[in-house]
Formats: C-alpha cells, sequence, structure tokens
C-alpha cells in the first residue's frame, strides 16, 4: 500500500508541530522548549511512557502493541537540536529566534516521529513494543552516544534501533539506502607550528612557520592522493590557518591550524590520523620548526547493518514504490552511528526535493514529505513487529 491514509489526513497537524519547532529552534543539549513540546504531545496520544533526561535532555517514549507475544522491541529516531545560522528563508514560520534555525530537518525529523507516534498509539496494529527516541544534540554534541552512555538501548531493550534523513536533490517522498558505510566518520585537528618570529626584511634570523604550515597544508593532500586506496574515499581539509602576526612585516612566531577527516571505514580514518601526525611533524622538523597536534574523535562512520537495510528498503517500497538501495555514500557525518554500533538498525535517506542543501541559511524541510517519513517509521513498527 502506497502512503497511509492516516498521515495524508494528519499532514496539517504534522505540519502545524514542524512549523512550530521551526520557529523555536533551539542548540545541541539546550532543547528544553523542543524536548517539552514533544512531552506534550506524547501525552496527548496516550503512549505508554515518557521518561526524559536521558542523554541529557533527550526523551524516550514507549508504545505497546495489541500484543507481545514475541518480545520484540524496535526503536525509532529523531533528532531535535537545530544549527546556530542565521536563517534566509524569509518564510512566514522563520526562526524567532535570532542566529539559530532548522537549517537540517531536524524540526521535519521530530514532527514526523511524532506523527508515526500519535498513529502507533491510536492503532497498535503490532505485536511488541515500540520505543521512541527523540535526541538532542546530534549537530556536533554527540547527544545519540550521550543517550546510548545512559543505557538507553538496556533500560528498554532495545533489539534493532532505525532512524531517517531528509535528502535535498532527491525526489519528495522518495527514498534512498545501502548497506554497510551511507555516511562517514568526522575527527577534528588542530596542528600548532611552532618556530622563530622575527623581521620579515631579516627572514634567514627567524624560522618563518607561516611557510612551514603553508608547506602542511599542502602536503596533506597527498594523504588522499598517495596513500589512500583509490576506490575508497578520504577527505581531508584544512578549515582555518592562524598566525599570531599582526603585520605584513612580522614573520609569525606560531600557526595554528583546524581540520576535519571524514572516513567510510576505521582503517583509512586510523590511516589519515597517523598519517596527519606524521606530515606535520616530519615538515616542520625538516624547517627547523617543531609541530604539535591535537585530535579529537568525532562520529564514527554511519554503517547500515546488512539485514535490517533489507527490512528498511522493503518498508520503503510499500511506502513509495521504487526505492534505491545502493545509493551513494556520503561524506557528512551522523551520530546515528552511535545507535548502529550498540544494535543492529538502518539510517535511510527520504527525498527533500529541489532544496537548498542542508546546513545553508535558505534550506527549508518540505512538509509534503511528511506523510511519506510517517508512513516509512509505521511501517518499520508493523512489518518487524507484525500481528499473526
Amino acid at each position: 500500500m502506497p502512503i497511509k491514509n492516516s498521515f495524508a489526513e494528519m499532514q496539517e497537524e504534522i505540519t502545524g508541530w514542524r512549523r512550530h519547532l521551526h520557529k523555536n529552534p533551539e542548540l545541541m543539549f539546550d532543547v528544553h522548549e523542543t524536548a517539552a513540546f514533544v512531552e506534550a504531545r506524547l501525552k496527548e496520544f496516550g503512549v505508554d511512557e515518557i521518561t526524559t533526561g536521558i542523554g541529557r535532555t533527550g526523551l524516550v517514549a514507549v508504545i505497546k502493541g495489541r500484543q507481545d507475544s514475541k518480545g520484540r522491541v524496535v526503536g525509532l529516531r529523531a533528532d531535535m537540536d537545530a544549527l546556530p545560522i542565521h536563517e534566509a528563508t524569509g518564510l512566514d514560520y522563520a526562526s524567532e529566534v535570532e542566529g539559530k534555525m532548522h537549517a537540517c530537518g531536524h524540526d521535519g525529523h521530530t514532527a514526523m516521529l511524532l506523527g508515526a507516534a500519535k498513529y502507533l498509539a491510536e492503532t497498535r496494529n503490532f505485536d511488541g513494543t515500540a520505543v521512541m527516541i527523540f535526541q538532542p544534540a546530534e549537530e556536533g554534541g554527540g547527544g545519540g552516544k550521550e543517550m546510548c552512555n545512559d543505557g538507553m538501548m538496556e533500560r528498554w531493550g532495545i533489539q534493532e534501533v532505525y532512524g531517517l534523513h531528509n535528502a535535498p536533490g532527491l525526489p519528495v517522498g522518495q527514498f534512498a539506502i545501502r548497506p554497510g558505510a551511507l555516511l562517514a566518520s568526522a575527527d577534528e585537528f588542530e596542528i600548532t607550528v611552532t618556530g622563530k618570529g622575527g623581521h620579515a626584511a631579516a627572514p634567514h634570523e627567524a624560522v618563518d612557520t607561516t611557510l612551514v604550515a603553508a608547506q602542511i597544508v599542502v602536503s596533506l593532500q597527498s594523504i588522499v592522493a598517495r596513500n589512500v586506496n583509490p576506490l575508497h574515499r578520504v577527505v581531508v581539509t584544512v578549515g582555518t590557518f592562524e598566525t599570531d602576526s599582526v603585520a605584513s612585516n612580522i614573520i609569525a612566531h606560531q600557526v595554528r591550524m583546524k581540520g576535519t577527516v571524514r572516513a567510510l571505514d576505521a582503517e583509512n580514518r586510523e590511516l589519515a590520523k597517523e598519517r596527519i601526525l606524521r606530515i606535520a611533524k616530519d615538515t616542520a622538523s625538516a624547517f627547523g620548526a617543531t609541530a604539535v597536534m591535537d585530535w579529537q574523535d568525532g562520529y564514527p562512520p554511519t554503517v547500515n547493518h546488512e539485514t535490517e537495510t533489507v527490512y528498511a528498503a522493503e518498508a520503503a517500497r510499500v511506502v513509495a514504490g521504487d526505492v534505491d538501495d545502493n545509493v551513494d555514500p556520503i561524506m557528512p557525518a551522523e551520530d546515528f552511528a552511535f545507535m548502529l554500533e550498540e544494535r543492529p538498525g538502518a539510517y535511510i535517506f527520504l527525498g527533500n526535493g529541489d532544496s537548498a542543501q542542508c546546513h545553508h541559511p535558505a534550506y527549508n524541510f518540505d512538509d509534503d514529505a511528511i506523510p511519506a517519513g510517517c508512513s516509512w517509521f509505521a511501517e518499520m513498527v508493523e512489518r518487524r513487529m507484525a500481528l499473526d
């Protein structure tokens, strides 16, 4: 069957929730008002259990099916946080909070999971327990990891976990997925190069850290070009470059650069880390300078489990017909990865049409995608915990 009729009928209501969230964005773990809004809706739906404060400000709701003969528990996850971006959409429901906006569609994800929760609480047409996971701090805070560290999987006995993300460029309401790595890891590094400052007119009396650091930036590109298997995907990007010089006639004593590394597997993730450190130290040493690196592990790759990917694609076909089940992986990261490290499951893309890309100030979630997203969430529960 296609879109569930219930969600077509509920679309206006769910759109209202989404636009309310869009007007009132919150960042990272500071999603108190968003979580309160979600909790209020869930209470109206009559779910069986609501627990707040998981992963600091996350929320978990439980909906029991008509039967529980098999003892199966399926988790569904949505993220709640926004981004520190000034909105430039001009919409009548644009962000009312200066410098904050839902530029990644988490307002849509949350609204769709709420819609699915309402439907599942009303129908309970499944054998088992559905766990609704509303997560804070996906945008860099690791809220998914925090919820797992709070024992979420064990506390609610979650056996499988599923999530989705909107995808600009994919037709509205269409789905795309793949087994294995779907999104990359995201680690950060900071390299500090120290030399000997001096006068620009006497470079022979100094150790020019700007020159050294520039050589490091160029050499880092050899990691992908010459160390990584050409059939694999790795990104090494230096995003900031700052000297302690304040004038054009001063040779800087110290330079700091920051960057990010993206990889689709653990082996290349470790390779990139080792090579960045070696290139920085050896290049600096060759010029008579020193380099130290501070490395921050970020999100691991988002790796879909093979069997659960099949389940997710089957549910998507019920909703949308044709599904791209071998979509190319992409290099952004997603902290649903932590949940997939804890339990088998899958992450799927839902088309957002010809919109601006995520994290762009003109981005907006397409409300026409709501029925498909809600239907997929509900279909996952009803298919994985089907009544006999």
